[in-house]
């Protein structure tokens, strides 16, 4: 009976180690990049296709610095209100 239970149990241990190893790595090899070559009309549609990004990423910029001002102005506000609260604190405390 015990030699019955610890051959199962050897057998149940054993295959569940089996079925935790990691499979082997694949590894894939790195393709070389071929010669590029761009025609004259590509370059010019992609000069104006950067210069429209660029426009766009400058707007985007500027409303980003404008949400990081009002930010600034309300973590000065919270601050502010912080200090007032602690000194609240203190005057109840003392009263």
């Amino acid at each position: 009976m015990r030699t019955t239970i610890l051959s199962v149990l050897i057998a149940v241990v054993s295959f569940s180690i089996s079925g935790a190893q990691t499979p082997a790595p694949i590894v894939v090899q790195a393709m070389t990049p071929g010669p590029t070559t761009k025609s004259v009309a590509a370059a010019g549609v992609t000069t104006t296709s950067n210069q429209t990004t660029l426009k766009a990423l400058e707007a985007i910029k500027a409303a980003n610095d404008e949400i990081l001002k009002q930010q600034e102005a309300t973590l000065q506000k919270l601050d502010e209100m912080e200090k007032a609260a602690n000194e609240i604190r203190i005057y109840t405390k003392r009263g």
